[in-house]
């Protein structure tokens, strides 16, 4: 059997009953750095063997982990921190053991954007997870204009070397947006920064960082299709073709409609 076992994010106390026994019992574990899981086994006196399972390996080693599985072995994979798949290697090896009818497990337990999305505090009754913001200026635009309009709240990874760019993206695109910074989380530093994106540009922020921002931002579609793209061009500095597509998916309407009614209208 695979188990999928959640590690702590921070605190290395964060470990359950359950993973530890795990961890100890399973033939081997597949781990993204071994030396970091090395700390976390070190601790718990966890002496099972650490094979390296990351992006770079994960396709070599599956064939080899599938005909364990098959054999009958026992195999753990964690990740550097929380929950492995989300984020991080497993999601290849969990759909083959899926397809090859595998057993598979997962076990509770810390998970960043859970973490994260609870210290916000914003209300809600549903959330995405998008992973981290692209590096790419048009592709996290698209992203986090898609964001202030999501009807509930959005959490994403973001690099503290690129949180105040983001910031101060997110200000002149959508000047009210609530967001939150939270940062070291389960950490002696832990922090959860939130107001207007504005008001968080000048904070320092350091360590591992994951963005909470929220939606429910509403549109009085009173608009003509012509001019709610023209608004959404102005406001959101938007192509005409990316205005087109937020406007159709605000509208509830194709991005076809949309484009036949500015072509009819310029036809008038």
């Amino acid at each position: 059997m695979l188990f999928l076992v959640s590690t702590p994010i921070g605190n290395l106390a964060d470990i359950t009953l359950r993973a530890l026994e795990t961890l100890k019992s399973v033939d081997y574990i597949l781990c993204e750095d071994t030396r970091k899981s090395q700390i976390l086994c070190k601790k718990y006196g966890i002496e099972t063997p650490l094979k390296s399972f990351h992006k770079f390996s994960e396709k070599k080693l599956e064939d080899t982990v599938i005909r364990d599985l098959r054999a009958g072995k026992h195999v753990a994979l964690i990740s550097d921190a929380g929950t492995p798949g989300i984020n991080d290697p497993g999601q290849k090896l969990v759909c083959r053991c899926r397809k090859d009818g595998l057993e598979v497990t997962s076990l509770p337990g810390a998970s960043a954007p859970i973490v994260a999305l609870t210290l916000a505090g914003f209300p809600f009754e549903r959330f995405q997870f998008v992973g981290f913001l692209p590096k790419k200026a048009n592709p996290r635009k698209e992203v986090l204009i898609d964001a202030f309009f999501y009807p509930g709240v959005t959490v994403c990874f973001e690099s503290p070397k690129r949180i105040h760019k983001t910031l101060e993206e997110i200000a002149k695109w959508s000047p009210g947006q609530e967001v939150a910074v939270v940062r070291e989380m389960t950490k002696l530093y832990e922090e959860c920064l939130r107001g207007k994106a504005k008001e968080l540009i000048s904070s320092e922020i350091r360590g591992e960082v994951v963005l909470v921002i929220e939606g429910h931002k509403k549109w009085e579609v009173k608009l003509s299709p012509k001019e709610h793209v023209a608004k959404l061009q102005k406001e959101y500095d938007l192509s005409k073709q990316e205005a087109i597509k937020l406007a159709a998916q605000l509208r509830g309407e194709s991005k076809k409609q949309v484009y036949h009614c500015l072509i009819s209208d310029e036809d008038l």
